[in-house]
């Protein structure tokens, strides 16, 4: 069954993307500022992944919780 999303996801919208931290847990997984670059569908797309120490581009990015996926930030 596919999940349905309330808001649509665009090219340039921001988005959160779960890094998966490291298999030791030297890192924790954390959410990450990410644009969307390229849309599939409505629950997935291409990322440009920000973070501290550069960007790299993710492609077929799922929404979700957990690592690996990207989700709307919250609400402040």
């Amino acid at each position: 069954m596919k999940e349905k999303i309330l808001m649509q996801p665009s090219v340039g919208r921001i988005v959160h993307y779960q890094s998966h931290g490291t298999p030791g847990g030297e890192y924790k997984s954390e959410p990450r500022a990410a644009i969307i670059t390229g849309v599939v569908d409505e629950t997935t797309d291409h990322l440009c992944v920000l973070n501290p120490t550069g960007q790299f581009f993710n492609l077929d990015v799922k929404h979700g919780d957990g690592p690996g996926r990207w989700s709307w930030p919250p609400r402040v």
